[in-house]
């Protein structure tokens, strides 16, 4: 929002080389599953042969000291040194983010229209692809496969509210806050139940933005001695300045009311065991089938 176009640059360069890093590290988290490991041995010395080593997060143990030395010093010889693949040349300044002189077989192009497809292509790919990567390690952290079944993952906290209503796909279990992680049904309940309310006024409230829109308002006073008319209301938010002090009060003290002598139920100590049935069964909506009263709640 600055209009930095210098600051812009360095980030468009910055997400353009991750980008490209993450593309090749989740090629690399496929490729192997897909037409195997190399032959012969990783190292000799260690008699570890490629395919010993397991795909993903499980690699990291296999690869020896050594291995790991030589890996980490080639990546600092390569950010040191001019093979740091263009990104510290000075064109790196000079030229367009991600141009660094070398022109890939079948994708380079002089064709300007074409040239610009295919780089906004390579960075819609590395934005999906640093996604990507993130979930393949989250998932192989957490079932032992970077595309592991669910049901490998048997220390999860969440398991105690898959069967609960609202579990529905494609998401599942939804709560990326981690507001159950530690498992509290007691918790859970009453969050439900909170849930569950505020749906319902939200529900009625959203209507009450719509229905006047389409049906009109009331005919009459809503305030005779304030010679307030309901279609003098408008409709949304300009309201609340129309409401005259002794309507709010009212408002007030009915909700007031309604919350202290048992909030239509939701006060009630069957809350905990059926979040959301106060008691009251709603005409066409009220079933006996179980199945189709879960579909509907």
């Amino acid at each position: 929002k600055d209009g930095d176009a210098e600051t812009f640059r360095r980030r468009r360069q910055t997400e353009i080389k991750h980008g490209r890093i993450s593309m090749l590290a989740t090629m690399g988290y496929i490729t192997p599953e897909l037409v195997g490991k190399f032959p012969g041995y990783l190292s000799p010395t260690a008699s570890l042969k490629f395919e010993d080593v397991p795909n993903g997060l499980a690699a990291i143990s296999k690869v020896p000291a050594a291995g790991w030395g030589q890996i980490v010093l080639y990546a600092l010889y390569c950010e040191a040194s001019s093979l740091g693949f263009g990104y510290f040349d000075e064109a790196y300044n000079k030229n367009a983010p991600g141009d660094f002189g070398w022109k890939p077989p079948l994708l380079a192009t002089d064709d300007a229209e074409k040239r610009n497809k295919r780089l906004n292509a390579e960075l819609a790919n590395g934005r999906l692809a640093m996604m990507a990567i993130i979930g393949m390690f989250f998932q192989d952290g957490l079932t032992g496969s970077a595309w592991g079944d669910w049901a490998q993952y048997t220390d999860s906290p969440l398991r105690a509210f898959e069967n609960e209503l609202g579990v529905q796909a494609p998401l599942g279990f939804w709560d990326p806050m981690g507001f159950t992680k530690d498992g509290d049904v007691e918790d859970f309940r009453r969050r439900r139940e909170t849930e569950i309310k505020h749906g319902r006024v939200a529900m009625l409230a959203t209507m009450g933005y719509i229905t006047p829109e389409i049906t009109g308002k009331f005919p009459g006073y809503l305030s005779p001695a304030a010679d307030l008319k309901f279609e003098d209301i408008p409709n949304g938010l300009a309201a609340i300045s129309k409401v005259p002090g002794a309507g709010w009060v009212q408002i007030v003290l009915y909700a007031l009311f309604c919350e202290s002598t048992g909030g239509f139920g939701y006060n009630s100590d069957g809350q905990m065991s059926d979040p959301g049935n106060c008691g009251w069964r709603p005409p066409l909506l009220a079933t006996e089938d179980k199945d189709l009263r879960r579909k509907r709640l």
